[in-house]
């Protein structure tokens, strides 16, 4: 089977293809993880220069859209290159690009089947759904990290009744559990729990419900420690108010700024426990790479994430925005401690690049089989 990976955002003006896998490496990772499977993986790109590049086993190809404004326009450029490689399977990135998808089928006869991925899309706003839901029609499979996932745009009418939603996480991950003693060696984190945070300082991302719920666990756990790993960082004024107004935060709350990757494997390696605050989420990266690294995730109860805790076998789930229930949690993670062998069997089986990939050959032969059954 041969499937085309198609993202339709542009690469960054001035990027080769060895610089944006740099730059996007999920793009490579899903391809990957769906080559594991022992499918041809191409990869479609839209950029401003034609280039190609094979790596590890996959496909990478630049389309030139040059200055189309248009889904139209767009679509002839990936139909030209498209016809050339007899894929049998569209594999879309982003719900958001479905007028784009729609006009590569346009252009294509026969038109493969056509499999969007959702990658943290948002419901379109009410006025562009008639519109966008003919766009949505050429969909025979939407891929999810939950099903639940799916509801808001059933609800809309953007997804069929015919068309197929699978659950699929977004991506994997490379860590591994490593040693514990080892890791908190060489990053030098402590705690009884030693607790990670690792996500930006944002609404969404919650840090100060965070806070609150470790401040009113450490009557508690005396002996917690939470270590924050963060990017973009628009709370962190209030954040740092907030642990420096708290006498149970001051000495126990450390914020680590940004960290490179493989820092942070050595940090969610030297971890008891994982929080997450976040009210929405396509799958959660983070909280993905503690459950390779064998970490217990405390995680809100968004749809996201039952997936990544065993639907709460190998995790925990709290409801978001509700610091005492967070207590609560952390208390009960902490005195309950999940083995980190069982944490990463969730992961080897469910979550892995292996297991991923085989999710996604799976969808791929439901709607080819669906193709040929209605051909027939």
């Amino acid at each position: 089977m041969r499937v085309a990976h198609i993202n339709f955002l542009p690469a960054p003006a001035g990027m080769d293809i060895a610089q944006l896998l740099v730059r996007w490496p999920s793009l490579a990772d899903i391809a990957e993880l769906v080559s594991t499977a022992g499918i041809e993986v191409s990869v479609l790109q839209a950029a401003r220069h034609p280039e190609h590049l094979t790596r590890n086993g996959v496909d990478y190809r630049f389309v030139d859209v040059g200055g189309a404004r248009v889904a139209r326009w767009r679509g002839r450029c990936f139909a030209r290159v498209l016809r050339d490689l007899e894929v049998d399977v569209l594999h879309a990135h982003g719900l958001a690009f479905a007028e784009d998808a729609f006009a590569i089928s346009q252009c294509l006869s026969p038109s493969p089947p056509v499999v969007f991925q959702d990658h943290a899309d948002a419901l379109p706003r009410w006025w562009r759904r008639t519109r966008l839901r003919r766009s949505f029609a050429v969909a025979s499979g939407v891929a999810f990290t939950s099903q639940a996932q799916a509801r808001p745009f059933t609800a809309a009418g953007l997804i069929a009744p015919h068309t197929r939603v699978f659950a699929i996480p977004e991506s994997s991950s490379r860590f591994t559990p490593g040693d514990r003693d080892a890791a908190r060696a060489a990053t030098g984190l402590h705690g009884d729990p030693c607790v990670s945070w690792v996500g930006h300082l944002d609404r969404n991302k919650d840090p100060l419900t965070v806070l609150d719920g470790v401040a009113r666990a450490t009557q508690r756990l005396p002996g917690l420690q939470l270590w924050c790993a963060h990017g973009s960082a628009p709370l962190l004024a209030a954040v740092r108010a907030r642990i420096d107004g708290d006498p149970r935060l001051r000495g126990r709350v450390h914020l680590l700024g940004k960290v490179p990757h493989a820092r942070v494997e050595q940090l969610l390696r030297a971890s008891d426990l994982f929080v997450s605050g976040s009210h929405a989420e396509g799958s959660g990266y983070a909280a993905t790479e503690a459950v390779a690294c064998g970490v217990t995730p405390v995680l809100t109860d968004i749809a996201a994430f039952p997936a990544l805790t065993d639907n709460g076998r190998i995790g925990h789930l709290y409801p978001r925005g509700d610091p005492v229930r967070l207590a609560d949690t952390l208390v009960v993670a902490a005195t309950n401690r999940t083995p980190r062998e069982r944490v990463r069997a969730h992961f080897d089986a469910s979550l892995s690049f292996a297991a991923v990939g085989r999710k996604w050959a799976d969808a791929y032969a439901q709607v080819l089989e669906d193709r040929w059954r209605r051909a027939a």
